[in-house]
Parts: structure tokens; C-alpha cells; sequence
């Protein structure tokens, strides 16, 4: 790739035309991304890309340009969704190096889909994961904060490290007690579990859940089902954890075995404790900090990876509560 440049604009020659027209995307649609990102304006000329923007966009854009072009000589199919993912993680760092963080498999689902980072935080978490016994992934939703926790669980059973997973939360969501639902203790558990259930069903086939279920290599179950129990050779999920009590973690936290690995992870803003300050997820913030083999990872509004209108939602909550505390203090 070779640059001409002026004093607001750049011309980019890629070699492959192919692929610079996979970097465009379909009807521009990739273009348009970095040009709302980095506040300019993209033109493609045959092999040729015009950059018109201020200097330090300009040189921005190119960092980008060049990294998403990298992705695709490396075999990585470029969607929409991961230009903006892309975008963010480089305005965050313009020194990030997307091949490290996209193209870190985690996981080829039975669809053919490949599991991977998409911002700084989720590579820090996935190594961290990788690395700790004992992971607390906090903040807010839409960070794929359990979606990737269960890949990487998925991915430790099928290369032989942990010999089961198990998948639990706390029964305790939007104000609502079990004794008030209807059915038996399974059919009232079943709706708390469901985006357990949801994110295996994405990573493996039917039939396959179906069978590691049945053979008790994947279990599902509320908190209050691990008391009494010495997890080994297992590789442990608490889910929504910030509606633990503290008697519930420490409990969890030492079910703990040989060979084990968890993943812990909450939203210390969605707590629907009747007092919310008694979160065990909140106190153990505060006294596990610092233990070895102990990692917290932290996520913000910036990693949300659903839809762009999940961060925008997040925002708007935000600036209502903020509102709220200044009219308090008042």
C-alpha cells in the first residue's frame, strides 16, 4: 500500500483489488462506518482510497484502513458489525492491533461461526480467563460478558481441560420470587436460565446440547443448588451475580475444586436485591481485589456489542439516574 498526501487529504493504493472492494463493503456500507467514526470522507477509485479530513483523522483513518485490510489478507470475513467494533477499539487505542484481538478464536460454533474478541476489554477478559482460576467479569449488559464466558467454557471441555460445565444464577430477577410463579421447581427456574441455555445453542448443535446434558457433562442450575457441593475438573459460570447475597458467593466461591476455573460475572447496576447494598457481588469487589489467581475485568458502555442502540439505551438510563441524584442532593 503506498500514500499520497496533502494537507487535508490522503490517497491509499492497495494492491489486491479484490479485497479493497471487501474493505468498501456492500454499496459502501463499511466506508460510511469510518467515515461517521473518524469525521471524514472516503472515496474509492479503482485500487485508489481518497482520505479528506483534518491531519490527526486522517491519520487515524489510515491506521484503520490498513488494519481492516490486514484482517482480510488473514482470512477474516469482514462484516459491518465488526468495522464499528474496529472503529471503537481504535479510537479508544490508536496503537491496538486488530489481528491480536479479532483474530483470537475462541471458538468455531457447529454453524461454522467463529467466536472472538471484538474490543480491547473482551481480549483482557478472554485472557484473563485464560489465565485465572477465578474471573469476575462487572458491567453493563450487552458487553458479552456471558456469551464469551461460555465459549470459553464450551472451548476448555472440547480440548479436554475441565470435564464438565456448569452453569448457574441466582434465582432472584426484576422483583419477582419463585413462590409467586406457576408450575414446578423446574418450570420455575427454566425462564432464569434461559440465556444460559440461548448462548449454548448458538456455540454447539441441538442434538449435542441435548446429549452433554444428558450425560451430565453440561449442567444448568439455580445458586441454591450448589450448597454442599466440591466442584472439580469443572469449569463454573454464576451468572447475574449481583443479585447474590454474601452469604450466596462465599458459598459459591467455595464450592470451588481442584481443577477448577469460574467466571462471575454481574451488572452492579441491575441489582434487584431488596437492598441492593448487601449484593454479594458488591462485597466481593471489594475484599477479593488483589488475591492471586483472582481477576476482575471491568466493562462500560464503550464495549456494549449488540445492537448500537443497546449503548444509546444505556445512555439515556444514565442520564436519567444522574438527573435523579442531582434533584436528591438538592
Amino acid at each position: 500500500m503506498v500514500g499520497v498526501e496533502t494537507t487535508k487529504s490522503k490517497e491509499l493504493i492497495f494492491e489486491d483489488y479484490p479485497m479493497i472492494r471487501a474493505l468498501y463493503g456492500e454499496r459502501g456500507a463499511h466506508f460510511k462506518i469510518l467515515e461517521d467514526a473518524f469525521k471524514v470522507k472516503l472515496i474509492l477509485r479503482g485500487n485508489h482510497v481518497v482520505i479528506s479530513g483534518e491531519p490527526e483523522d486522517l491519520e487515524l483513518t489510515e491506521r484503520a484502513l490498513e488494519e481492516l485490510y490486514g484482517l482480510l489478507k488473514s482470512g477474516y470475513n469482514l462484516y459491518p458489525t465488526d468495522v464499528e467494533y474496529a472503529s471503537r477499539v481504535l479510537l479508544e487505542n490508536p496503537r491496538a492491533n486488530l489481528k491480536d484481538i479479532f483474530l483470537d478464536t475462541i471458538l468455531i460454533t457447529s454453524g461454522r461461526k467463529t467466536i472472538a474478541p471484538k474490543g480491547i476489554t473482551q481480549k483482557k477478559y478472554v485472557e484473563a480467563i485464560r489465565k485465572s482460576e477465578i474471573v469476575f467479569g462487572i458491567g453493563p449488559a450487552g458487553t458479552g460478558k456471558t456469551y464469551l464466558a461460555v465459549a470459553m467454557a464450551v472451548s476448555f471441555l472440547m480440548r479436554g481441560e475441565v470435564n464438565r460445565i456448569i452453569l448457574v444464577r441466582p434465582a432472584v430477577e426484576a422483583g419477582e420470587k419463585l413462590g409467586f410463579l406457576p408450575g414446578d421447581l423446574v418450570e420455575k427456574v427454566n425462564p432464569y436460565l434461559r440465556p444460559l441455555y440461548d448462548a449454548l445453542y448458538d456455540m454447539l448443535s441441538f442434538d449435542r446440547v441435548v446429549k452433554l446434558f444428558q450425560k451430565g457433562i453440561i449442567e444448568v442450575a439455580p445458586l441454591a443448588f450448589m450448597r454442599g457441593r466440591t466442584l472439580n475438573e469443572s469449569f463454573i459460570i454464576l451468572d447475574e451475580a449481583q443479585n447474590t447475597t454474601t452469604e450466596q458467593m462465599k458459598m459459591f466461591l467455595t464450592r470451588i475444586g481442584q481443577g477448577s476455573r469460574a467466571v462471575i460475572t454481574g451488572d452492579i447496576t441491575q441489582i434487584d436485591l431488596p437492598d441492593p447494598k448487601k449484593s454479594g457481588l458488591i462485597e466481593a469487589m471489594e475484599i477479593l481485589e488483589g488475591i492471586e489467581g483472582i481477576t476482575f475485568v471491568y466493562f462500560t458502555k464503550k464495549d456494549v456489542v449488540r445492537h448500537p442502540i443497546v449503548q444509546k439505551i444505556i445512555d439515556a438510563y444514565e442520564k436519567k439516574e444522574k438527573k435523579k441524584e442531582v434533584k436528591n442532593e438538592g
